[in-house]
């Protein structure tokens, strides 16, 4: 990875987690590389909420069995 690519994951890592977004270096580097495809953000935000919605739900599905 290059020093500026590098770097910017680092920033942004470090935001996400003084934001507490649940977000590891390897899931921000895929959802930053995503957009820069050009996938609309907000469209992704919302596909990462679903996604940890069905995850809660499924855990919690579990437990009861």
């Amino acid at each position: 990875m290059a020093d500026a690519a590098r770097a910017t994951l680092d920033a942004a890592h470090e935001l996400a987690n003084l934001l507490d977004c649940g977000l590891d270096r390897e899931q921000l580097a895929v959802l930053i590389a995503l957009v820069e495809r050009g996938i609309n953000p907000e469209a992704l935000a919302a596909v990462v909420r679903e996604l940890r919605r069905e995850a809660r739900a499924l855990r919690a599905s579990e437990g009861e069995g």
